[in-house]
């Protein structure tokens, strides 16, 4: 699999799970996303799948990706896990890849505690996921390999997982799906107020926008030396500043194992030593906004 360092380590320990090998390809920083030109040159026969990741919110560019994969067999994955809500130009995100992952974990867009939704169109791999979320197990009689002894029959066809989300579970996303581009929007709106407070300060970069942001983050870039001063003193001041992420090929497993090792993927590793998230949610208020711009222009100005 081809994915960008610039994610969770998530999206990449999936395919180790299964034996498979991870290779990675730097991030555009004009998107902050896989950059489809450098994974299309990493494709070789046994690339398997190319995995975009939406990062912040940021639609990747599939029809590039497509572009890049063609006649290579590959299929498209998207980790669309910061983007549940945007779209390129009319077309969500979630309709385009092969198959696309959502998640549902607390700081996203809706949550259900934990867990995701996995998108298709695909009846083949859409039947293969209800069996790996349930121990690789049917109740179907008309999909078993088998003459069924009974109505209680089950078989279980391939190694499969617990992976199911409750009733309970699944109820509170849904209902706050009926509210999704309400949440969306105003995302949008805090991002807008942060560009226009941002734009003109010294030594400050704001994250590319695009019509169809999801902005999961809202990740500004500060100079690399001051980076942890900005962190420390926003906390000082009473607001949470965080860093995402650590590129994946940089973590201690990942160099031990696979020999990564610091300037293999520049643009990933520049980005990293500048970027802070700040504040992004949907109760996030305006003066809290302000207030955020207020002390981060402070903090920049001391400099």
């Amino acid at each position: 699999m081809i994915t960008s360092p610039m994610t969770f380590a998530a999206t990449s320990n999936a395919v180790l799970y299964l034996g498979g090998t991870v290779r990675f390809a730097d991030m555009d920083p004009a998107t902050l996303c896989l950059d489809p030109k450098k994974a299309g040159e990493g494709i070789t026969t046994r690339t398997k799948v190319i995995a975009p990741v939406s990062y912040s919110g940021y639609p990747a560019d599939l029809a590039a990706f497509r572009e890049a994969a063609e006649g290579s067999g590959a299929v498209l994955v998207e980790d669309a896990c910061h983007a549940l809500g945007a779209k390129r130009g009319k077309i969500p995100v979630g309709k385009e890849a092969d198959l696309t992952a959502f998640s549902f974990h607390p700081v996203k867009h809706i949550t259900t505690g934990e867990g995701g939704m996995v998108t298709t169109d695909s009846d083949e791999y859409a039947e293969r996921l209800r069996l790996f979320r349930t121990h690789g197990i049917t109740k179907d009689p008309t999909r078993m390999e088998g003459e069924p002894d009974g109505p209680w029959s089950t078989e279980m066809q391939v190694l499969g997982f617990n992976y199911r989300l409750s009733d309970i579970h699944a109820a509170l996303g849904l209902s706050q799906m009926k509210k999704l581009d309400r949440f969306v929007a105003r995302r949008k709106e805090i991002a807008s107020l942060y560009d226009g407070l941002f734009s003109s300060v010294r030594g400050l970069d704001i994250p590319p926008g695009h019509e169809g942001h999801a902005y999961h983050l809202y990740p500004l870039r500060v100079p690399a030396e001051r980076r942890k001063e900005f962190i420390l003193k926003l906390k000082e001041r009473g607001i949470g500043g965080m860093v995402h992420y650590p590129p994946v090929h940089l973590h201690p497993y990942y160099r031990k194992n696979f020999g990564w090792k610091k300037g293999d993927f520049p643009e990933a590793e520049a980005f990293y030593s500048r970027e802070i998230s700040l504040p992004m949610f949907y109760g996030l208020s305006n003066d809290d906004v302000m207030r955020v711009a207020e002390e981060i222009r402070s903090i920049a100005d001391a400099g």
